[in-house]
């Protein structure tokens, strides 16, 4: 199958699968935006002149499963709704440290807020733990690393072993509260605005912008059910219970229905989330057409789906990353090419003149004469 990228941002395909059992041609098309300069428009947008390429794999802050995801795969065969999301720091106002910052983010009628707080540890005494008062920061990286959650690892006995499953990979959480075991342990980064960690068994909402893990909670529940069952049933498949929503890369209240990005272009503006303390920009309304030719039959045309934004103000650019999940008859090869963007007139009136697939003459060669130099 030939794909042509029509288009000044990367492209790329690959074969998705249903818990059916039935293939899909999955096409993703991905463009990087940069803000806007101090002497443009906050509506202006203009692609970036580095383009990010496509996410073959998970990345992460660290260790693969012990820290924070950072990019998901690019390939998610469907989304049925659209991710948010933002990966960056906090910034204090003018750059005088503070204790507290309170950042935000806004796309278009959807917004979500949070408490990013100076370093701080837990404190035991008089048979109960407390929060020493916050250090004073003047940037503070925003990630899950430094969210609550976390795991307690440090009972003798492996069976009292506990993690903080909506966040492993975070910090503030005890199981069991021994001075031992507690004290001077870090306190989280981030918190809820009107709900500040007191409590190191207490269960906060783990404050971050950035992808949740596959394997946290509840995002785990979409994944279906892997059991004797499954294995004797629909193993290599995908267990019948699986849920489309397991591929939503960004928490419950970072996820926005599909239109909220087709009625226009979506205002943005980040507060303490820059060194500028506001930001504004605009995603744009862009049409990314997909034009599908089979072996045999007719040209399909599609419109991609945008289903995720990746915004990081640090590096001051956003991602759009827009998708297609083209039901397969038998397989791939019954696609013959893909395009994505727009041609013209002129390559639409080659490619008809041209028969597809195109046939594939044999041509014999004969044995090469004495005096003809035979390869090295």
């Amino acid at each position: 199958m030939e794909l042509i990228n029509a288009t000044r941002m990367v492209a790329g395909y690959t074969m998705g699968l249903e818990p059916s059992g039935r293939e899909l041609l999955v096409v993703v098309i991905k463009g990087t935006f940069r803000f806007p300069q101090p002497d443009e428009p906050a509506g202006h947008f203009a692609l970036h002149e580095k383009q990010l390429p496509l996410v073959m794999a998970d990345t992460f802050t660290g260790a693969p499963g012990f820290s924070a995801p950072v990019y998901e795969v690019d390939f998610a065969p469907r989304k049925p709704r659209c991710d948010i999301l933002l990966l960056g720091s906090a910034y204090a106002p003018q750059g005088r440290p503070m204790t507290r910052v309170e950042v935000g983010v806004r796309v278009g009628s959807w917004s979500k807020t949070m408490a990013v707080v100076g370093p701080r540890h837990w404190e035991c005494g008089l048979g109960n733990v407390t929060a020493t008062p916050p250090g004073v920061f003047v940037k503070q990286p925003i990630s899950y690393d430094v969210a609550f959650g976390g795991t307690d690892m440090l009972h003798e006995d492996p069976s009292q072993h506990a993690a903080f499953m909506p966040n492993p990979v975070g910090r503030g959480f005890h199981k069991h509260i021994r001075m031992d075991w507690v004290e001077g342990s870090p306190l989280p980064s981030t918190e809820e605005v009107d709900r500040s960690v007191r409590d190191p068994d207490g269960d906060y909402l783990p404050m971050a912008y950035g992808p949740v893990g596959r394997g946290w909670h509840p995002r785990s529940r979409f994944a279906g059910t892997y059991d004797d069952e499954w294995l004797e049933k629909h193993f290599p498949f995908l267990p019948p219970d699986f849920d489309e929503q397991y591929y939503q890369a960004a928490p419950a209240d970072q996820q926005v229905p599909l239109e909220h990005f087709r009625s226009g272009p979506a205002d943005v503006l980040l507060a303490n989330l820059t060194s500028e303390g506001l930001t504004q920009f605009a995603i744009p309304q862009l049409l990314a057409p997909v034009h599908v030719f089979p072996k045999h039959g007719e040209r399909e045309d599609y419109t991609a789906t945008l289903d995720t934004v990746v915004i990081e103000p640090d590096e001051h650019r956003f991602s759009l990353t827009w998708r297609v999940a083209r039901p397969l008859k038998r397989n791939m090869f019954e696609i013959a090419q893909v395009l994505v963007g727009k041609k013209g007139k002129e390559w639409w009136q080659q490619r008809e003149s041209v028969a597809f697939p195109i046939p594939v003459v044999m041509v014999p060669m004969g044995r090469p004469e004495p005096n003809e130099a035979e390869p090295a």
